[in-house]
Formats: structure tokens, C-alpha cells, sequence
């Protein structure tokens, strides 16, 4: 029979896990809303309140097109860029064909404007009006922009007649198309059914293809997961590239950039390597080897691309041909979680127990040199004393001041690894002399001195412990945060970190990158708060996550 006070032990621990599960559940319920409530705000002031036009400032295309060609061009980089929903006439004829209701011959026709309405084929006239008869009904507004010609009559150039469909995307359904697609699972339908690209399935293999090529004399025992009339051909798959273990079936969609990196996700963009690239002894799936960078692993599927390009045709079975590089350097996160980190772990090592020392020794020669050094850091732009530093690491101590990627050397990690902690070895200085001071000063330190504790029982006990709760709710969004970059440490020392992605798609309104990376900062946000209250609580267990005013 157990013990009365162990079951109640027991019954406590199960309470407090039970109030753990309860507060966490409440705390990302309201993160997941804030993450929200900051997404739309995002999007309101991009898609309302900024001119749309200003996309075009940096798009060398735009310069290039004239009369109706760029009118047609405008609609459809709103469109890409989430504004509108635009519809060109003749994808509207061209889907009818391919869905069968049309035949090759009638498309052909019906495609094919006049320069202006009345001279339109009797065929094109029938289409036209059933075009805009089902948009019109579906609120789109339907535009037809007559042949642009010249005195002579010859058509300016891109002054083709053009005839399109567009509606504004309101902001509700644009945030719920962004989250409801944020998430990709793939499967075996994602390639058009009209496509035959033979038995679509799922196929399991204990012999990665990759890794055992046609012609292999000795098979390398490797698992693999296979797709057909997926995405991703290899929906899992094992390599010596951590974490080891890689899979594509549910992947992270942040939206597509369209300046920075065009055509490209954004999470894509800042987790795929940089750098030059990494050659090797490919061997494709035909059976042909060749000295290039390509990962086979990351093939997705480009319908018509095998039969494009004639290497892919040598090289490839199928339209699986879409292939990422391997390179030698680290992604963006990398980069900026690799500084951040381990400026971080400086800046508490540092900045801690220096902090300690100020307390103990206040208004003595250690504190008086913290306190000018904390004041110098407040005072003094960032911007500032990193060129300062930079200038003095450069000359006098021959560190390299430019981050290069190729390069195999680690010194230029150090200035700014350095420029970074110097901020937050004085915020840390300053949070942790203050708290001390503050406990130090405490009745109950008063009482348990009087008491006859020592001085060394009073500090570990009472004013250490006490001391350091705040400062440890800081550490996991210190860590987290070591992701996300520094903008101006990153600028000045080249560095091909994350910090420089926002700023960019800010200053070249790319805003699937600004929404994209708005939501990765938000969703940190939360996770930090909540693992710094969790951590808190581990330390001091006073804290309970029982709702307070019940």
C-alpha cells in the first residue's frame, strides 16, 4: 500500500502536467491568432494601402513591352503577384480544347481575334460572348483592347488585340488561399490526369535508384520511398547530408518570390545552399555519368521537359528532370543561425557574469568600466561602432573583413560574430547588475541575513536564483532568433544571411517574400514566448501555469 504523501505527490505532478497541457494549448491557440492578425495586417498595407505599380519599378521586362502587350503584361504580374485574378481569352478557348468540348479546328478559329470587334469571325464572335457572358456573371470585369496600328496600318509593336477577364482578390479570401496552401501534401494526382505517364503509385524500395543506377555491378542498400504522378519523384529518401533522413510529402509553402528570387519559395530560399557548386561523378538514370552538381534526390516533375532539352532525353526516363544543385556553402538560415548562435552564446558567457561582478562590486573600478562600456554600446549607432570594429579587426589584427563562401578559412566569422554579441553582452550586463542589485536590496535578503544565513548560502539560494528568472525567459528567443539575421552586421560584412531577405523584398515589393517572411518572424515569436515561460517555470517551480484570478 502506497504511502498517503506519495499519492499525493503523485496527484500534484499529474496536476501540473494536466495545467502545462492546458496553458500551452491556450498560448499557441492565441499565437496562432496573432500570427493571423499579423499576416493580415501585412497584407492590407501591401495590397491597399501601397500603389501596385511600384512592382514595376525594377522589372526590366516591364521597359521592354509597349501598347496592348504591356497593358496584357501588367495584368498578368498582378496576378502573380496576389492581386488579381486575371484570364486571358485564349487560355479560355485553349482550356475548352484540352477539356474536350471544343475540337483542335474550332480553337484554332475561335482563338483568333479581329482587330477590332465587328470584324471578328462568326465562330470567334460566338466564343467571345460566351467568354464574357460566364465572367461577367462570375464578377470579373471583361476588357477588349483593340488592334494599336499605325497611319499605314501596319500593328505597333505588341499591339495585337487583346481580350482578357480580371477581378480583384479580396483580402479574406487571399489569407485564407494563403493558409489554406501553405501546407503541400503530395500525391499521385498531382500530374494532370490527361497526362500518361504510365502507373501512377507509391513504390517502396530497399535500393534507391539514385544510389544504383543501370550498370551497377554491386547494389548499395539504401530505402527509399518513390513516387509517380507526384511532385517529388523520391518522396523519401537517406543521404550523409544532415538530418539524414529527407522526406517531400508534406511540404512548407511560404509563397513565391518574384524579385529576389523569381519563381522561387521562400522558405526554398532560405534553406537551399549557396555558393559554388560541388562536382561529382552523376550517374543519371539512363546510365550515363557526368561530372556535374546535380542532386537526383530533389527531381520534381516539368511536364514536356525530358523531350525539350536533348541532354534531358539522354540523361532521363521521364519528365522528372527538374533537378536542385548541390553547393558548397550554407544556406541564408545557415549563415545567420551559424553568427547568431554563436554570438549568442558569447554574449551570455560574457555578459552574465559580468553583470554578477557589477553587482557585487558596485560603484567600484569593474563597474564603473561596465557601466561606460554599456553606456558607450546605448550611445554610440550600431551602425557605427561595427565599422569602427571592423576597421580595427582589418588593419591591426589582418581578419578578414568580407564574408566570402568559397572560402574554407573561419576567420571571417570572427568580426561578425564579435559585432553581433557586443549589443547584447551590454543588455545582458545591465539586465543582470540591475536585478541583482534589486534582490540585493530585498526584505527577505534583510531577514534571512538576520536569520544567520552566510552570505555564500543567501547569494545561491535566494539572490542568484531569483535574480536570473527574467533572464533566462529571454534565452530561447535569444537562440530562435539567431535565424532570422542581423540587417546591418549582415550588410556590412557581405554576409549571405537571412537578415538581408526582408529589406530587399521591401525595397523591391516582392511581396510574396514580405508576407512569407513576416509569418517565419511571427511564428518564432510565438514559439520563443512560450518555450521562455516553460524554461522560467523549469527554473523556479513557484511559477505555476494555473490561471491566475480564478
Amino acid at each position: 500500500m502506497l504511502h498517503p504523501l506519495i499519492l499525493i505527490h503523485r496527484n500534484t505532478n499529474f496536476s501540473e502536467v494536466s495545467r502545462m497541457g492546458k496553458y500551452l494549448i491556450k498560448r499557441l491557440l492565441h499565437g496562432l491568432v496573432s500570427v493571423i492578425c499579423v499576416v493580415l495586417i501585412v497584407m492590407i498595407m501591401i495590397y491597399s494601402l501601397l500603389d501596385r505599380n511600384k512592382i514595376f519599378s525594377g522589372d526590366p521586362n516591364y521597359n521592354h513591352t509597349a501598347s496592348n502587350a504591356r497593358i496584357t503584361y501588367e495584368q498578368s504580374r498582378w496576378e502573380a503577384f496576389g492581386y488579381l485574378d486575371y484570364v486571358p481569352y485564349a487560355d479560355y478557348v485553349n482550356e475548352l480544347a484540352l477539356n474536350g468540348e471544343i475540337e483542335e479546328e474550332t480553337r484554332a478559329a475561335a482563338v483568333m481575334l479581329g482587330r477590332t470587334a465587328e470584324k471578328d469571325s462568326e465562330i470567334t464572335v460566338q466564343y467571345v460572348a460566351q467568354f464574357t457572358q460566364y465572367y461577367e456573371s462570375q464578377g470579373y470585369t471583361v476588357v477588349r483592347l483593340e488592334a494599336d496600328a499605325k497611319r499605314n496600318g501596319q500593328l505597333r509593336d505588341g499591339g495585337q488585340p487583346q481580350l482578357y477577364a480580371t477581378k480583384d482578390i479580396p483580402l479574406l479570401k487571399r489569407a485564407f488561399t494563403y493558409f489554406s496552401q501553405m501546407f503541400f501534401v503530395d500525391n499521385v494526382h498531382y500530374v494532370p490526369d490527361y497526362v500518361d505517364i504510365g502507373e501512377r503509385g507509391i513504390t517502396f524500395t530497399l535500393y534507391d535508384p539514385a544510389k544504383n543506377p543501370k550498370g551497377a555491378e554491386k547494389k548499395v542498400f539504401s530505402p527509399a520511398i518513390i513516387g509517380n504522378g507526384t511532385l517529388h519523384k523520391y518522396l523519401l529518401y537517406f543521404d550523409a547530408h544532415f538530418p539524414f533522413i529527407h522526406q517531400n510529402m508534406l511540404t512548407l509553402n511560404l509563397g513565391e518570390s518574384y524579385t529576389v528570387n523569381r519563381g522561387v519559395d521562400v522558405f526554398t530560399t532560405m534553406t537551399e545552399s549557396q555558393g559554388a557548386y560541388v562536382l561529382s561523378t552523376v550517374t543519371y538514370p539512363t546510365g550515363v555519368t557526368a561530372q556535374r552538381a546535380d542532386d537526383l534526390h530533389t527531381a520534381t516533375y516539368v511536364q514536356g521537359s525530358r523531350e525539350a532539352i536533348a541532354t534531358n532525353m539522354e540523361w532521363f526516363e521521364d519528365d522528372y528532370t527538374n533537378v536542385a544543385t548541390i553547393k558548397r556553402g550554407y544556406s541564408k538560415l545557415g549563415y545567420s543561425f551559424i553568427i547568431g548562435i554563436i554570438s549568442t552564446i558569447m554574449a551570455y558567457f560574457l555578459g552574465l557574469p559580468i553583470g554578477l561582478l557589477m553587482a557585487l562590486k558596485k560603484d567600484r573600478l569593474i563597474d564603473k568600466l561596465g557601466t561606460i562600456y554599456i553606456m558607450f554600446i546605448i550611445a554610440v549607432p550600431s551602425l557605427a561602432y561595427i565599422f569602427l570594429f571592423k576597421a580595427v579587426g582589418g588593419r591591426v589584427f589582418g581578419l578578414p573583413t568580407l564574408f566570402d563562401m568559397d572560402s574554407a578559412s573561419k576567420l571571417m566569422y570572427i568580426l561578425p560574430i564579435i559585432s553581433l554579441a557586443l549589443p547584447s553582452i551590454a543588455n545582458l550586463m545591465k539586465w543582470m547588475r540591475r536585478y541583482m542589485i534589486d534582490q540585493m536590496n530585498s526584505d527577505y535578503v534583510k531577514f534571512a541575513r538576520a536569520g544567520g544565513l552566510s552570505e555564500g548560502e543567501i547569494f545561491t539560494k535566494h539572490i542568484w536564483k531569483n535574480a536570473a528568472i527574467p533572464i533566462v525567459h529571454g534565452i530561447p528567443g535569444s537562440v530562435i532568433f539567431a535565424m532570422t539575421g542581423a540587417i546591418i552586421t549582415e550588410r556590412v560584412y557581405s554576409v549571405p544571411g537571412a537578415g538581408n531577405l526582408l529589406t530587399n523584398a521591401i525595397n523591391r515589393y516582392d511581396n510574396g517574400v514580405i508576407v512569407g517572411v513576416t509569418l517565419f518572424y511571427a511564428v518564432l515569436s510565438v514559439v520563443s514566448i512560450i518555450l521562455g515561460d516553460i524554461l522560467m517555470s523549469l527554473v523556479d517551480p513557484r511559477i505555476s501555469f494555473s490561471t491566475k484570478g480564478r
